[in-house]
């Protein structure tokens, strides 16, 4: 996507070529081939779904619609949503989950992180919602009750979006808020859960190698899949620090 004058402009392709997806099942099929793809496009020619579908198709709720999309793949089983590239949204499947986790925590689990001074105490707050409740029953919270829950004064956005690029929570599904007679109304909002909670803890925290080693993993499945791409491209799509 690119901004001229003030404008958007998509970055599409033809409905002909090759590459167009058509559905979200022929997304899903690509998502799994390369192992995680971007939503819009970015410095790595190629490398988004905005890309590899017709631009004006978005944003027009039609069975086409590749916005609409993300609601139909996010709750999938082989595929997480969230933003995971650049602090924009994407796609990665369960098969690299694991590598993308063990990199962008570093090795830790939150707790650690904030005990050795690498996570934001509001970060935390958001973290400690997510708690299981008494009955040991994981949660999955709509955005706005995530908010309220973790009664972050200042930053809530930017909490939210730092814990996903670190792996720590997902979008798990797009819902509508419900009224007190349990009735749904206005848009579908983001609810959130963490991978553990989605494909266990031990699925997520599986030894897949060190945090470097994930990176160079990461960083070579792109070069595979784009061998065209600049590293400082990669580098600043993936959120590998110099």
């Amino acid at each position: 996507m690119d901004t001229i004058d003030g404008v958007w402009y998509m970055k599409g392709c033809r409905r002909n070529d090759p590459g167009c997806l058509h559905s979200p099942r022929e997304l899903a099929a690509l998502v799994r081939t390369i192992g995680f793809l971007p939503l819009f496009s970015n410095d790595i020619p190629g490398f988004s779904v905005e890309e590899h579908t017709p631009a004006g198709d978005w944003w027009t709720d039609g069975p086409g619609d590749p916005w609409a999309w993300r609601q139909v793949l996010a709750p999938e089983e082989e595929i997480a949503y969230g933003k995971f590239f650049d602090k924009k949204a994407g796609f990665v499947s369960k098969k690299w989950f694991p590598v993308f986790a063990n990199y962008r925590r570093d090795g830790y689990d939150y707790e650690g992180l904030y005990e050795d001074g690498k996570m934001k105490h509001r970060n935390r707050q958001v973290m400690e919602a997510f708690e299981p409740d008494e009955q040991m029953r994981s949660l999955e919270l709509l955005t706005c009750d995530l908010k309220k829950k973790a009664a972050v004064a200042k930053g809530f956005e930017g909490a939210v979006t730092e814990l996903q690029m670190q792996t720590f929570i997902i979008v798990n599904a797009f819902r509508q808020r419900k009224n007190k007679q349990g009735i749904g109304y206005g848009w579908h909002v983001g609810a959130l859960m963490t991978p553990e909670t989605k494909w266990g803890y031990d699925y997520v925290n599986q030894p897949v190698g060190s945090p470097d080693a994930c990176r160079d993993r990461i960083f070579e499945q792109i070069r595979k899949c784009f061998p065209n791409a600049e590293e400082k491209a990669i580098r600043k799509v993936i959120g590998i620090r110099y």
